[in-house]
């Protein structure tokens, strides 16, 4: 599977839990996480970050963010 399709499948529901962690609109979790470095990671092939479950980049974000 493509790159692009793992993240689009991922990111909604990373996403959705950064906005109930948070109480944050799903429009402002998903600012947050894209403007974070969580984010700019998973945006980036090299790291291999898309492999990844959702729970695990979830908890590196709350690391980030904590």
């Amino acid at each position: 599977m493509e790159h692009y399709l793992i993240r689009a499948t991922i990111i909604p529901e990373i996403v959705r839990l950064i906005a109930k962690k948070y109480n944050l609109t799903e429009d402002e979790a998903l600012k947050a996480f894209y403007e974070s470095s969580t984010g700019a990671s998973l945006a980036d092939d090299e790291t291999g970050l898309y492999g990844q479950s959702i729970l695990f980049i979830f908890g590196l974000y709350m690391q980030e963010k904590d």
